[in-house]
């Protein structure tokens, strides 16, 4: 009866949000202001994102809990990936490479921080696979890695260099070695380990679906296309926005896009730990922080290349530093197979800390 409650407010919110896209087309068709644009825009985006993951939910029914975990993560980042191409199209590397390092963070700090958090507060102590977090864990460690090497050989040269043909090369090299790596990891989850899954599977990790797959693949097809649109606009209005509110275009790539990217996450990942599926809210955030890292951050890299827009993999300090932080505690919280609602309040706490000092970076 809850859950029925939870879920028709939940639709009802999204319905409403939902005014939001014909009011940002408007506001951008009829030339409104470009902190319309933003907040319309960000407000479309949220309930596209979670009728995303619902979609993904659905077709999840069919094909089980770990390609669920994997399709949910895999969507719920296709809104970051969108928004990022169009700001590597306009030139505005800074917030790419801010939106991805917030997205990495939200996921690992907040997404799984609040389903720590929620499912804790239902459940006293809540237990998933310890064996597949430290396969999580160290592809993670590996991603931070890669970017923290190149920062690392590269900080005698000026940021304002970084972005040329000069560190192409090296971009591309680190960026197929990361593709290379993630592609394995996805042999190793769907193929020669596959069975280290099939036991979360046969536990009731499955999703329970109601729409059917058509109707699923019509959604996630649809919003998908809306979200484009939606990001186009949001894009075009960073810059004019952040001479408004006096704040940096470095604290809108890092913070406010990531939070509204990763709405299909919180959505799902909290819902799922809710319900006591700690095994699958964890895949959904850190499976998704491994794809922005080992996938979309590689990819967009490899695509600015292609669209003569392009982007180095070297990230300032402040960003590998906080990556780095994020994924370490990410795994000391995650390392015994057991969560409560205060190491969610932990990992939320992390993140916080961090914006509030990206505001005043």
């Amino acid at each position: 009866m809850k859950r029925q409650r939870r879920e028709v407010s939940e639709m009802m919110m999204m319905k409403f949000l939902l005014l939001a896209v014909p009011l940002s087309i408007a506001a951008e068709v009829l030339h409104w202001s470009s902190a319309t644009v933003f907040i319309a825009s960000c407000m479309a985006i949220i309930p596209l994102a979670m009728y995303m993951g619902i979609a993904t939910e659905e077709i999840a029914h069919v094909v089980g809990y770990q390609w669920g975990g994997f399709l949910n993560a895999t969507f719920g980042n296709a809104t970051e990936l969108i928004i990022a191409f169009f700001a590597l199209k306009a030139g505005l590397y800074d917030v790419v490479k801010a939106s991805l390092a917030g997205s990495v963070m939200g996921n690992i700090l907040l997404v799984l921080g609040a389903s720590m958090f929620a499912g804790g507060l239902r459940h006293k102590v809540q237990t998933f696979n310890v064996d597949l977090v430290e396969v999580s864990s160290s592809m993670l460690t590996f991603g931070a890695i890669g970017l923290c090497v190149p920062a690392i050989f590269l900080r005698s040269v000026g940021t304002g260099t970084l972005d040329s043909w000069r560190y192409e090369p090296l971009s591309l090299l680190i960026a197929v070695i990361m593709l290379g790596i993630y592609l394995l990891k996805m042999y190793f989850s769907f193929g020669s380990h596959r069975e280290f899954y099939r036991q979360e599977e046969e536990n009731g990790g499955e999703f329970e679906g109601q729409w059917g797959v058509r109707k699923a693949i019509v959604v996630l097809l649809a919003t998908t296309i809306i979200i484009a649109v939606e990001s186009e606009f949001l894009v075009a209005s960073i810059i004019p926005v952040t001479q408004e509110w006096g704040i940096s275009e470095f604290f809108v790539g890092i913070i406010l896009i990531p939070i509204v990217g990763n709405a299909a996450e919180h959505s799902t990942a909290i819902w799922m730990a809710m319900k006591n599926k700690m095994d699958v809210a964890i895949e959904i955030a850190v499976g998704s922080s491994l794809q922005i890292l080992l996938f979309v951050m590689p990819l967009l890299v490899i695509l600015g290349a292609l669209i003569d827009r392009t982007m180095s993999i070297v990230f300032i300090d402040v960003e590998v530093a906080s990556i780095l932080v994020a994924v370490w505690i990410a795994n000391r919280v995650a390392g015994d197979g057991q969560s409560n609602w205060l190491e969610g309040v932990q990992l939320m706490a992390v993140y916080l800390l961090i914006g509030i000092c990206f505001y005043w970076l």
